[in-house]
């Protein structure tokens, strides 16, 4: 004999009820999972004084030099590579060619302007992994108040492991920043290259999600 119960479906009530069950336990599985997932994201210190900023522009006098003040840093939401964020912040004014003149002219409105526009900046915006150590850090390039797309290229020395080293290149037009003008008795080119070398150590969290 067929009961009531037997053939008619569960009551409304029910059915929304157990859906709400459902739904709640997703969303106590997903609590319990995220602060794990964010746990265990890297946490990198970049040290400046084990670390350097240099650039190089061809000339008929070699003009070179490095940033004697700067920070940087790496960090990530999760272990998704994607998540990362490089960001450098570099003092104009601290330039040094090892030439008074050629310092003083670099710091002036005609180049760095570093009086009225004091940092240059890289604020990564996406990094991809290009080889097993090498990667493409798209970011905001910032010099003398004008900001540009730009391409920092690198390769990680260590990855993976507790310590290592990034070293990057990134070339880009002075004339695009409206460095137009030149050095009295030099002939400058437009393209400046950009050499940095960033120790750093991983003081928390997993490695990022690298491809093997």
């Amino acid at each position: 004999m067929t009961t009531t119960n037997d053939v008619n479906p569960p009551p409304v009530r029910a059915l929304r009820f157990r859906t709400v069950r459902i739904t709640f336990i997703f969303l106590l599985l997903f609590a319990a999972l995220t602060p794990l997932a964010y746990s265990q994201a890297p946490v990198y210190e970049i040290t400046p004084v084990e670390s350097s900023v240099k650039f190089d522009v061809e000339s008929s006098v070699a003009i070179k030099g490095i940033f004697k003040t700067w920070d940087a840093s790496l960090t990530f939401q999760t272990r998704e590579l994607s998540t990362g964020v490089l960001d450098i912040r570099i003092q104009a004014d601290s330039v040094d060619t090892g030439s008074g003149v050629k310092n003083g002219k670099l710091r002036g409105k005609d180049f760095f302007n570093a009086k009225e526009a004091p940092y240059i900046t890289f604020h990564s915006t996406k990094i991809t992994q290009t080889g097993p150590a090498s990667f493409e850090v798209e970011g905001d390039f910032t010099i003398r108040g004008v900001t540009k797309k730009e391409k920092l290229l690198v390769s990680d020395e260590g990855k993976g492991s507790p310590a290592g080293t990034i070293i990057g290149t990134m070339a880009f037009d002075r004339k695009e920043y409206g460095m137009n003008s030149g050095i009295p008795f030099i002939r400058i080119a437009n393209r400046v290259q950009v050499n940095v070398n960033l120790k750093w150590k991983r003081v928390a969290g997993l490695p990022p999600a690298f491809v093997q």
